[in-house]
């Protein structure tokens, strides 16, 4: 949100340095002009940025009750003119969250699905029937699975699913997953696995500004203060969490040392799947025509060299 070209190249920076090659860079809850002049600073300094990819605007359209780490005083609801707003970066935005149950969801997730942009379900206090209806819409894909989520609870006498069942259910739908072994347990992100399989998961960092930062040092997320400790970002008064620290290869690791999955399954989650749900067709998948971006790690999963569209980024 500082919408700088250094920030942006620190973000960028850091990334590379931890096996990614291409990255969105991602708002968060916000007054709206303030994510327009992020994305209007994306689309400026792209071109001479080669990681960023575009934009993932998570929120304004979110829930209060799963508001997580943003600021609830930013919520709204859509309107044909904030969507227009948006819209009209349709070139840089790759990825939007938005809360299926919000009053005016299903409008702005056609609009945004018609746009060619993925439509993530996430933030977000669904029962089953308003998952559904928002996947019928055009909803492919789920934000930071179990973190911010409804799931299965009772209505009245009866149990009914939430976002997350309908998530690990629908064929069709991906779950992005925070595999920094903090947000979501091994346990859950096993029984994930064997839900959606090796093609259903996308691996995300979920990082925030405390990245590449020591312990106990202070940051902020959309002007609450937040503190890097244990691994993790944390509210202040660490009541809860506050986004990931992890760099992409911490993600690979985790998957395939504590969930116990095979290390070609875990690449797959952090380069093909990613890079197709937001429409990069020529990456994440070593193949005769497509962007030479590459990394190069160790057994002891070390990132040695990061390559994009065949040049050597990282060592720089």
């Amino acid at each position: 949100m500082e919408m700088s070209l250094e920030s942006f190249q620190a973000i960028c920076d850091y990334h590379c340095r931890g096996g990614t090659t291409s990255l969105l860079l991602t708002t968060v809850t916000a007054e709206i002009k303030r994510i327009i002049s992020v994305l209007a600073r994306v689309r400026e300094y792209r071109s001479q940025i080669p990681l960023i990819a575009g934009a993932h605007v998570e929120g304004p359209f979110i829930s209060p009750q799963k508001v997580g780490a943003q600021n609830p005083e930013f919520i709204c609801e859509p309107t044909p003119g904030l969507t227009d707003q948006l819209l009209a970066y349709a070139d840089v935005i790759k990825r939007v969250t938005i809360a299926p149950e919000i009053n005016g969801a299903l409008p702005l997730i056609k609009r945004f699905a018609s746009a060619g942009i993925n439509v993530s379900g996430g933030h977000s206090d669904a029962w089953d029937e308003e998952a559904r209806a928002a996947f019928e819409c055009g909803m492919r894909s789920t934000t930071h699975t179990f973190n911010c989520m409804s799931s299965a609870r009772r209505r009245g006498v009866y149990r009914v699913a939430g976002l997350l069942e309908f998530a690990l259910g629908e064929t069709k739908l991906n779950c992005e997953l925070i595999a920094d072994g903090h947000h979501v347990s091994p346990t859950l992100m096993k029984m994930a696995y064997h839900a959606k399989g090796p093609a259903g998961i996308s691996l995300v960092t979920d990082a925030v500004a405390g990245a590449g930062l020591p312990n106990g040092t202070p940051f902020e997320v959309g002007g609450k203060k937040c503190v890097v400790k244990n691994g993790v970002g944390l509210l202040a008064d660490e009541s809860a969490l506050a986004g990931s620290v992890a760099s992409m290869l911490d993600l690979v690791r985790t998957m395939v040392r504590h969930v116990g999955i095979p290390l070609a399954d875990a690449v797959t989650m952090a380069s093909r799947n990613p890079a197709r749900q937001i429409g990069l067709s020529k990456k994440g998948e070593i193949a005769i025509g497509n962007d030479a971006d590459l990394v190069v790690f160790s057994p002891e999963f070390e990132v040695k060299q990061t390559l994009v569209a065949g040049e050597q980024i990282y060592p720089g």
